[in-house]
């Protein structure tokens, strides 16, 4: 026969929830002390009747399982206290760089023209400051470009300058070797008559 599930409510009937509780009771003990042979554990169990009766298991003493828990109980509640501390600190931290973002967000926007109805005149003239400041590291950046590409291109010109004088001298002298050479050979004129 096969046994219906059982309601999980208080039972009214006196005797029958006297009953139920004798058995369970012994059930859980008998369960604990399996745990504690079959697995090694140090197991406690403590109940309480309804009428304040106390029931026990212990698989070693029941003060130093007790002493165990509270240590542990403690260590647990520190650890959350700290868990909870950090998770505070990191929430705040967030928050933070959250607010520095959309601030930073809404200068960019106001350096880039937009939004500025909203603008005193000194928060207009702080953006006018901080923009002229950009203009002159921008011009002085880019004078020092300019000034880079300038060497740059006047040492490529005394180069190259170099280089023509170089290859001035050597068309100089073949050519004069060249028109030595033509002195020495003898010049002869022919003159040839051809009639048709």
């Amino acid at each position: 026969m096969v046994r219906g599930k059982v309601e999980m409510k208080r039972i009214e009937n006196a005797t029958s929830r006297q009953v139920t509780f004798s058995k369970r009771r012994n059930g859980l003990l008998k369960k604990a002390y399996e745990l504690s042979v079959l697995c090694d554990a140090e197991v406690a169990v403590i109940i309480f009747s309804q009428k304040g009766r106390l029931y026990e298991f212990a698989s070693s003493e029941m003060p130093r399982i007790v002493e165990r828990y509270r240590k542990c109980a403690r260590d647990a509640k520190n650890n959350t206290k700290f868990d909870r501390q950090l998770q505070l600190q990191s929430r705040v931290e967030a928050e933070s760089i959250n607010k520095k973002m959309e601030l930073l967000q809404l200068s960019h926007r106001k350096l880039l023209g937009y939004g500025l109805d909203s603008c005193s005149l000194d928060e207009l003239q702080v953006l006018d400051a901080q923009l002229q400041r950009s203009l002159f590291q921008i011009r002085a950046r880019k004078a020092q470009l300019y000034k880079e590409q300038l060497q740059q291109l006047q040492e490529k010109e005394r180069l190259l300058s170099e280089e023509k004088k170089k290859l001035s001298l050597k068309v100089t002298a073949h050519g004069a070797a060249a028109m030595h050479g033509c002195r020495r050979s003898p010049t002869s004129v022919v003159n040839t008559q051809l009639s048709i």
